[in-house]
């Protein structure tokens, strides 16, 4: 049987990629039937079987490969990811290609370590004829469904760490950057990946919705809360595996040793960075009331001084968000804090004059404690202040969120730094540095409480592509089992005594229990 390469196109309906800083059109796109995604993880499936059987060396010359490709064309991928997600080209650069990049480098260097089998030591006695290991395998098709904000390198990192141990990948890219999904696919191709083993279908949510009914192994999901629970409800519903990662409303707790100027500057760039549209992005900063008023004035100088603009001008800092939706979500949220009592000491309002999608980077005090820009993830340009008076109550503002993603402690006190961070309730925590975790490919990346569950990255991310199975050899080929029929009176005794004997509390108990289980080495069995 000859294997299928690329599922056919059934389809007339469209839509367009543009770029959110000029509307200019990138791409149309075609909106995958439900027929077709079913076919894109039937020609999946069909390739990695043989994928599957290849030598993880041969896996690793691919994505090794992919690297070299990559770095070879980076200028050219960074220009489309600036063009179709608005950001800095510099942005483009270190959160995209960068990431993608180390990504490749830790999936060839551990790939063997995520799949090398482990002997498996027994404990109770009645195993001592047996040795026993466990195996990884690769899970089958996983289903990658990626989001708009890093539309590169998030899909990259999912898709090395499945390809590698072995799996196929039908990426459902965001539907305002497809061209990115489909960059992803032309150089993994380039670099020699089989036909068929990395499928890209394209459209709307029903899509994604149908790719998980339409029989993947596992599913990876980054996006909102709102959607990665209908996700979850689905993959439930069909008993599929998934991993999710959702959103974040991330603290930063500026202790009052902490170093103003070095901080300050970490609040403006990890609230503002790629238009504050990520999920690891500052979104709650919380400062000592002792340096409130100079932090706050650092931050407003220099929050005044960033250069909003087209991602592809090469001084531009801050480019426009994704979409007057997002836009208008942002907006909201600050007017609404506005309304109740909060003050935007800069910015929170557009900036028509650059295009529709732009907001102006902006600074909020004095935000109620039940505002939605305080307790909702904002994913805009906004950064929030608030103050507190002692660790303990820094702690407890940190944690009183329903998400858990990622926060960082500021202070010139490193071990107090990291005993704070300990006290939090999140994903990963920082000491004197932010959103770096994301780009660390040895990091587990993932949240607790609603920010999501399982990990990508590092060894935890490998894992979650294999299914771990356990094999075990009885040395003794000749033996019956000792618990094996018949069942009897007398076997129940022994067996009564061997738990004597292996969990007894007195030793004249065990000792009791060895001279009762003993009969049971002798006994019939059928």
């Amino acid at each position: 049987m000859e294997a299928p390469s690329q599922a056919k196109s059934e389809t007339t309906n469209c839509f367009a990629s543009v770029n959110p800083a000029t509307g200019e059109k990138i791409g149309d796109y075609g909106i995958a039937t439900t027929s077709e995604v079913r076919g894109a993880v039937m020609i999946a499936k069909f390739a990695q079987e043989k994928w599957a059987r290849e030598p993880i060396s041969r896996r690793v010359t691919v994505i090794k490969r992919f690297a070299t490709i990559l770095a070879e064309r980076q200028d050219e991928v960074a220009a489309l990811i600036s063009a179709e997600a608005g950001k800095p080209a510099v942005e483009a650069l270190t959160s995209e290609i960068l990431v993608s990049l180390d990504a490749a480098r830790f999936c060839a260097e551990h790939a063997h370590e995520a799949l090398r089998e482990e002997p498996l030591a027994m404990g109770n006695p009645a195993m001592l004829g047996k040795t026993a290991r466990v195996i990884y395998e690769p899970v089958g098709v996983v289903g990658i469904i990626a989001p708009w904000n890093y539309p590169f390198s998030i899909p990259a990192v999912d898709a090395l760490a499945a390809l590698v141990v072995g799996n196929g990948v039908v990426l459902k890219p965001s539907e305002l950057t497809p061209a990115c999904g489909h960059k992803l696919q032309t150089l993994l191709i380039e670099a020699g990946l089989p036909a068929g083993l990395f499928q890209v279908i394209d459209g709307f949510g029903e899509v994604g919705a149908a790719l998980i009914s339409a029989g993947v192994d596992k599913v990876v999901f980054t996006g909102s809360v709102a959607t990665g629970k209908r996700v979850a409800a689905a993959c439930a519903e069909r008993l599929v595996p998934c991993v999710l990662e959702l959103g974040g409303k991330d603290a930063m707790l500026v202790l009052e040793d902490a170093d103003i100027d070095v901080a300050s500057s970490a609040a403006v760039w990890g609230s503002m960075m790629n238009a504050g549209q990520t999920c690891i992005s500052v979104e709650r900063c919380l400062v000592h009331r002792s340096i409130y008023e100079k932090f706050l004035d650092a931050c407003v100088d220099k929050v005044r001084k960033l250069r909003v603009g087209n991602g592809a001008e090469p001084y531009t800092d801050v480019g426009p968000m994704i979409s007057q939706r997002q836009l208008e979500i942002v907006e909201r949220q600050v007017n609404s804090a506005v309304e109740n009592g909060a003050h935007a000491v800069c910015g929170g309002h557009r900036l028509p004059e650059l295009g529709p999608n732009f907001y102006a980077p902006t600074v909020v005090i004095g935000i109620p404690a039940d505002a939605s820009l305080w307790c909702e993830e904002t994913f805009g340009p906004v950064l929030a202040i608030a103050t507190f008076d002692n660790e303990a109550e820094a702690i407890t503002r940190a944690n009183t969120s329903e998400f858990g993603l990622s926060a960082s402690v500021w202070t010139r006190d490193k071990s107090r730094g990291e005993k704070v961070a300990r006290q939090i309730q999140a994903g990963a925590v920082l000491v004197n540095d932010l959103l770096t975790s994301f780009g660390v490919s040895e990091a587990p990346h993932g949240g607790v409480k609603s920010s999501g569950i399982g990990r990508t990255h590092g060894i935890f991310g490998l894992r979650e592509m294999v299914r771990p199975k356990f094999v075990s050899v009885e040395k003794l080929t000749g033996m019956k089992q000792m618990w094996w029929y018949s069942y009897t009176p007398e076997l129940r005794e022994q067996m009564a005594g061997f738990v004597d004997l292996l969990f007894g509390r007195k030793l004249l108990t065990r000792i009791k229990g060895a001279l009762r289980s003993t009969g049971v080495l002798f006994r019939k069995r059928l």
